[in-house]
């Protein structure tokens, strides 16, 4: 698996998995919204972690420097 997110795509998801979580716990979010956001949220930090998207390699983009 090659990573394909550089440092800035990873802190800007970041940034937004900790918002929709911080929307989640304040009850911002009720119902279908918070399970869609958890769900996006989960996403967003596991592909930050990993360094790599699927979505970004299905069509060939890159924000790597290597």
């Amino acid at each position: 698996m090659e990573k394909n997110m550089g440092t800035i795509d990873r802190l800007i998801r970041l940034t937004i998995a900790a918002v929709l979580i911080l929307l989640i716990v304040l009850k911002v979010l009720t119902g279908i919204w918070m399970i869609v956001a958890a769900l996006v949220a989960i996403v967003f930090i596991v592909t930050s972690m990993l360094g790599f998207c699927p979505l970004y390699k299905l069509i060939g983009i890159s924000t790597s420097k290597d």
